[in-house]
């Protein structure tokens, strides 16, 4: 792939090309990744973009933050199966995160995957895996708070992740 700052993504073999994104989707990214790192135990790793989750020869995706198990920190690429995948909408990413990203996560399997809307009100949208599919359990909106079991326990307010 060119070096050419979009980022691409590999959906059963479709390309996916976006521009990087911008400095406000950056600024949640790491609130997250902060807010994640304090709460997650040592058998985890909480990783933002860019790192390759590959679970298969015709998929790789990018998400904005993955929590995955401790060995796969010694890899290249992920391989199995993350523990949670964060996404955070922008105009260019919103379609695919809601689409054919969620399919694809649903698809292998990922337990937990949380969406994030930046736009003032923050929100926050869980999500559980049941069967094939992503069932909504939380939505969570500028001071409330929520307190997440998967894939650890963790209080998420939305409006504090752009407090840096």
């Amino acid at each position: 792939m060119p070096d050419d700052g979009h980022r691409y993504e590999l959906v059963d073999g479709s390309l996916l090309v976006t521009p990087a994104p911008a400095v406000a989707h950056q600024v949640i990214v790491a609130g997250l990744v902060r807010l994640l790192w304090e709460a997650h135990p040592p058998t985890t790793v909480v990783l933002p973009a860019p790192v390759d989750y590959v679970p298969e020869p015709t998929t790789v995706l990018q998400p904005d933050v993955v929590v995955a198990e401790r060995q796969e920190a010694a890899e290249r690429r992920l391989t199995r199966v993350p523990l949670l995948v964060v996404e955070v909408l922008s105009h260019s990413t919103r379609r695919h995160d809601l689409g054919s990203k969620r399919l694809a996560y649903a698809g292998y399997g990922v337990a937990a995957y949380w969406l994030v809307d930046p736009e003032p009100p923050v929100t926050v949208t869980v999500l559980h895996l049941a069967g094939d599919r992503y069932t909504e359990v939380a939505r969570v909106v500028g001071d409330d708070d929520y307190r997440a079991s998967l894939p650890f326990e963790v209080t998420i307010v939305p409006a504090r992740l752009a407090d840096l």
